[in-house]
């Protein structure tokens, strides 16, 4: 396969996520929040509370507040990002349409109670869950369902803040609007419905991160073997990892031996224990969990770094440019 053939079919794949993505919010969204008229956070929660108050179609504020925010992704986020993101704004504006106009309707004008009466609870868990698999699908393959998510994206460009922290702030206060709509009852019923929001925006974010982080999460092996020469080559040439060689000494045995340390990512352990069994199934092999691993091939590291000149001398060089 070629350069540009790669390219071609990982355009394809994350299109191909990011609608699927978008598939899942939809329904979860449609089928389990709206009909109960539980509040969630984002663009599209704002959309829904703003529907729930005054009936203006909620696909319609969708995408009016999500064409004012992509001036802000093309600035920030770069032209292939804004593509994909106009790309999940539109095709999110046209399946929530959709879907509501499939979906039978209940005397209020709202989808059917798919659980029944007095399931708003299990509604709401079910909705997230998907909801939140949604997202991080999205996300993960370059993409974004625009509104919100377009600030999070931003901040998690140059800052090292996951994107359920971000979302959690704005979504607190798209959810805490709902106590200035008197059309959703008295103070009693707009606090039931706050709470909920509440617990959608945390059970939501949590779920994002769980799998963002999920498929991120890095492993360190330590392989204690006599055949560790051959154990590095295999992992070398065929995972394509680097390989440190540290000097160990046995205390009981007092004998000296090579201990290889390797980084990797955790859904490939199984590969790794694989290649390490078939060189030598007698190799003791210790595999721990890492908080973070910043580098060439696993995440970057998104830290300012401060300047180490004094304040004197970058007043002195400010002087200077400007007599000059």
């Amino acid at each position: 396969m070629t350069i540009d053939h790669k390219i071609i079919f990982n355009e394809f794949k994350d299109y191909f996520f990011i609608t699927l993505g978008l598939m899942m919010y939809t329904v979860a969204f449609t089928v389990f929040l709206m009909p109960y008229q539980i509040v969630a956070g984002g663009v599209t929660g704002l959309s829904a509370i703003i529907y729930y108050a005054t009936g203006f179609h909620l696909e319609n504020t969708y995408i009016i507040i999500n064409l004012l925010l992509l001036i802000v992704a093309l600035k920030l986020l770069g032209f292939r990002f804004m593509v994909k993101t106009i790309y999940a704004i539109f095709a999110l504006y046209f399946l929530l349409m959709f879907a509501q106009a499939i979906m039978p309707t209940q005397a209020n004008g709202l989808p059917i109670k798919l659980l029944g009466e007095g399931q708003e609870f299990m509604s709401m868990i079910i909705g997230c869950v998907i909801t939140g698999i949604a997202l991080a699908t999205v996300f993960m393959h370059n993409g974004s369902t625009g509104g919100t998510d377009i600030i999070a994206a931003s901040i998690n460009k140059y800052h090292n803040v996951s994107l359920g922290s971000v979302l959690i702030t704005v979504d607190f206060m798209i959810i805490g609007s709902c106590m200035f709509f008197p059309q959703f009852g008295d103070y009693i019923e707009r606090a039931h419905k706050v709470m909920f929001g509440f617990c959608v925006m945390a059970l939501e974010n949590f779920v994002l991160d769980y799998v963002m982080n999920a498929r991120r999460q890095s492993v360190q092996f330590m392989i204690f073997s006599e055949k560790w020469q051959e154990i590095a080559n295999a992992i070398g040439t065929q995972m394509n990892h680097g390989v440190t060689i540290l000097d160990g000494h046995g205390w009981y045995t007092g004998h000296k031996m090579k201990v290889l340390c390797i980084l990797a990512k955790k859904n490939e352990s199984v590969n790794m224990f694989r290649l390490i069994k078939m060189i030598d199934p007698n190799a003791f092999v210790s595999q721990s969990s890492v908080i973070g691993v910043y580098g060439e091939g696993f995440e970057e590291m998104k830290v300012k770094v401060k300047s180490s000149k004094s304040p004197q001398m970058l007043r002195e060089e400010k002087e200077k440019a400007t007599t000059e």
